[in-house]
């Protein structure tokens, strides 16, 4: 089935999450678009907060695109350029969301920066960039969001970071990137207690495989990577299974793809490899083990 097939077939789902607002930073391309059209199928209003108004040369999709998208599905969409390290932005997309739609239901931190060097060969400017658009993001969508969010009946905020594991094989290579992404996960189990008596859910989640997204291609290796990654379809039906999970029943938990699949049903994972001929050769994500 070809992405478009994929997405297309989602108009079929049941509308779980209909009248929601979905706030998704980095919804302009790979897993953040792909859980922005999962949502929109399932009738949500999606706020695709991203940098990207413009075409690019190289990477394909923009906030108007999805927006596009998004609407074709059924759902309905508020396309906000925005820059998740500048806390004016950030208030002002949620401010804009909440008074189209509402209110906000979940957040989902999807915008990242990555660079896989050591701290001698990590320049300052970039490891500012990553501990501010990775760890920073999520207290800052946070801090501004938790009012919105602790008037809502669904309550989610999801970040797309790794289970902790402080492993030294994980960290000499490229400890300025584990320190953002692991960041992230402490204070999400940080915010999961802070909030459970408020009702809302937090939770991380991360791939079992490496995913075919623009960063696998131009930071990690090359399009060849893809041949043993899987599509960003797979971590979007893992966020659309937290977001309808209620009751704070998965809150503070460090969550894999396909682990929370297995355990909602899934057995058949073919049809997510980027190459489904080699979805027997599939390499593991960073920060997990074989």
């Amino acid at each position: 089935m070809s992405e478009s097939e994929a997405f297309a077939s989602l108009t079929s789902n049941t509308g779980a999450l209909k009248d929601k607002t979905v706030f998704i930073t980095g919804a302009s391309r790979g897993i953040g678009r792909a859980i922005a059209l999962k949502c929109a199928a399932n009738g949500a209003n999606i706020v695709i907060a991203a940098k990207s108004a413009e075409p690019h040369p190289k990477l394909p999709g923009t906030i108007f695109s999805v927006a596009e998208e998004v609407e074709a599905l059924g759902g309905k969409a508020l396309p906000l350029q925005v820059d998740v390290r500048e806390e004016d932005q950030v208030a002002d997309a949620m401010s804009q969301a909440a008074e189209k739609f509402g209110g906000i239901d979940a957040v989902i931190n999807n915008a990242g920066a990555i660079n896989l060097t050591s701290v001698e060969n990590t320049p300052p400017k970039r490891y500012d960039l990553m501990q501010s658009i990775n760890s920073r993001a999520v207290y800052l969508t946070a801090h501004l969001a938790i009012p919105y969010l602790k008037q809502s009946k669904l309550g989610h905020i999801i970040s797309l970071s790794p289970p902790l594991n402080l492993q030294p094989k994980w960290l000499g290579p490229c400890a300025p990137y584990a320190l953002s992404k692991f960041g992230m996960t402490i204070l999400s189990v940080g915010l999961a207690e802070e909030l459970r008596d408020a009702g809302v859910s937090v939770t991380t989640l991360w791939p079992r495989t490496l995913v075919a997204t623009a960063a696998i291609e131009f930071a990690v290796g090359s399009r060849e990577m893809f041949e043993q990654s899987r599509k960003p379809m797979i971590m979007a039906d893992a966020a659309f299974e937290i977001l309808q999970t209620q009751n704070n029943e998965l809150t503070g938990q460090q969550l894999i793809d396909e682990e929370l699949l297995r355990e909602r049903g899934v057995t058949d994972f073919t049809e997510y490899a980027h190459n489904p001929e080699k979805a027997d050769q599939l390499a593991v994500d960073l920060f997990l083990e074989p």
